[in-house]
C-alpha cells in the first residue's frame, strides 16, 4: 500500500545521491528504483553537486558527510548560497557517525534528516517519503500564496480603479458648474503630473498628483451659482464666499484612508496658498505648503488664464507665461515655475 502511494505521489521526484562510495550509491539507487522512483541522478564527486543543482534542480539530496576533498558540510554551505531566497532544498544526510555533535553541526548547515549507515531499506523510504511530503506541501503552499497574492493584487487594483473613477467624476461634477466642457480638470491633472516629473518626483508620485490635482476645485459644489457664475467683479463679501471652496473641498475629502484621497484633500485645501504667505485659507508660506499644492497652484492659474470663463476672456499663452513669471517667488514656488515652464516649452 505504501509503495503504491509513493508511486502516485512522488514517483516523479528528482533525487540526487552524493556519495564517494560506489557501493552505497548502487544500493540506494536499487532501493529507490524498487520503490518506484524513476528520476534519479548520482555522483561520486561532491564538487559537481552545485552545478548539478543549478541545472537540474533536484527535489531532494541524499548526501554523504565524510568525503575526500569536499565534505558534506561544505557541500551544504554551497547549496545554501545557491538556493538563497528560494524554497529550502531537503537534504537527507548519510553518515555512520551518530554523535550529537555531528547531528547538530549537520542540522545547522541545512540538513533536514539523517540516514545511518549501514542502510535499512524501510527506514530509507520512510525518511525519504516524509521529507518529500514536506517539500511538496511547502511548494503547494507557496503556489497557493502566490495565487492568493495575485488575486489580492488584482482586487486591490480594481478597487483603486473604482476609487479613481469616483474621484474623477466628482471633479467633473464640480467643474461643470463653471466649465461645461469639464476639460479644465483634465488639463490641470495632466500638466501637474508632467511638472512633478520635471521636479524629479518618482513616476508613482507624479501619477498620484496627476490623478488627484483635478479635485482641487471640488469645493465649488458648495458655492452658490449667483457668486460662482457672476460675470462681473466680485464684491469683498462675495470673494470671501468664493475662498471657502478650499475648506469645503478639504472637508469633503477629509478622513480618507487612501493616499490618493489624502493627497486630494491637501491639494483642495492648499492650492490657493501663496509662496509669500499671503494666500488662503491658512496663510501658509513657502515649503509649509505641500508640494502638490504648490504645483497645482501654478498649473491652475495658467489654465484659468488661458481659457475663457463666464467672468473673463482667455489670455494668450505669452501673456499667461509673463504673469506666471512675474509671480515667481511671490505667489508661486520658483522651482515649480521653472519646472512648469519647461513642460509647456516656455
Amino acid at each position: 500500500m505504501r509503495k503504491s502511494w509513493l508511486k502516485v505521489k512522488h514517483a516523479d521526484a528528482r533525487l540526487l545521491i552524493v556519495d564517494d562510495e560506489p557501493t552505497n550509491v548502487m544500493l540506494l539507487e536499487a532501493i529507490l528504483a524498487n520503490a518506484g522512483y524513476t528520476d534519479i541522478r548520482s555522483t561520486y564527486e561532491p564538487r559537481e553537486v552545485e552545478e548539478i543543482c543549478r541545472q537540474w534542480s533536484p527535489d531532494l539530496v541524499l548526501l554523504d558527510l565524510m568525503m575526500p576533498e569536499m565534505n558534506g558540510y561544505q557541500v551544504m554551505e554551497r547549496l545554501q548560497q545557491l538556493r538563497k531566497g528560494e524554497p529550502t532544498l531537503p537534504i537527507l544526510v548519510l553518515t555512520a557517525d551518530i554523535s550529537p555533535e555531528t547531528r547538530q553541526t549537520a542540522l545547522s548547515q541545512g540538513a533536514q534528516d539523517f540516514l545511518t549507515k549501514p542502510f535499512d531499506h524501510g527506514e530509507v523510504l520512510l525518511r525519504l517519503q516524509n521529507l518529500l511530503a514536506q517539500h511538496f506541501l511547502h511548494q503547494q503552499l507557496q503556489q497557493q500564496n502566490l495565487t492568493l497574492e495575485a488575486r489580492v493584487l488584482q482586487r486591490t487594483q480594481e478597487l483603486e480603479q473604482s476609487q479613481l473613477e469616483v474621484l474623477e467624476r466628482l471633479a467633473r461634477a464640480a467643474e461643470f458648474r463653471d466649465d461645461d466642457t469639464g476639460q479644465h480638470t483634465q488639463r490641470v491633472g495632466i500638466l501637474c503630473g508632467q511638472t512633478a516629473l520635471q521636479l524629479q518626483l518618482s513616476a508613482a508620485q507624479s501619477d498620484l498628483i496627476r490623478h488627484t490635482a483635478p479635485l482641487h476645485d471640488v469645493g465649488k459644489i458648495g458655492i452658490p451659482d449667483q457668486i460662482l457664475l457672476k460675470p462681473g467683479k466680485l464684491s469683498p463679501e462675495e470673494f470671501s464666499v468664493i475662498k471657502t471652496h478650499t475648506l469645503i473641498g478639504a472637508n469633503l475629502l477629509s478622513g480618507g484612508r487612501s493616499e490618493m484621497v489624502q493627497m486630494a484633500e491637501r491639494i483642495a485645501r492648499t492650492h490657493h496658498e501663496r509662496w509669500d504667505g499671503s494666500g488662503y485659507p491658512h496663510g501658509l508660506q513657502s515649503e509649509e505648503i505641500p508640494l502638490e499644492g504648490r504645483i497645482t497652484a501654478v498649473v491652475d492659474v495658467f489654465d484659468a488664464l488661458t481659457h475663457e470663463r463666464p467672468y473673463k476672456q482667455a489670455w494668450s499663452k505669452s501673456e499667461a507665461v509673463s504673469e506666471i513669471q512675474n509671480q515667481r517667488g511671490r505667489q508661486f514656488d520658483p522651482a515649480v515655475v521653472t519646472a512648469f515652464l519647461r513642460v509647456i516649452g516656455a
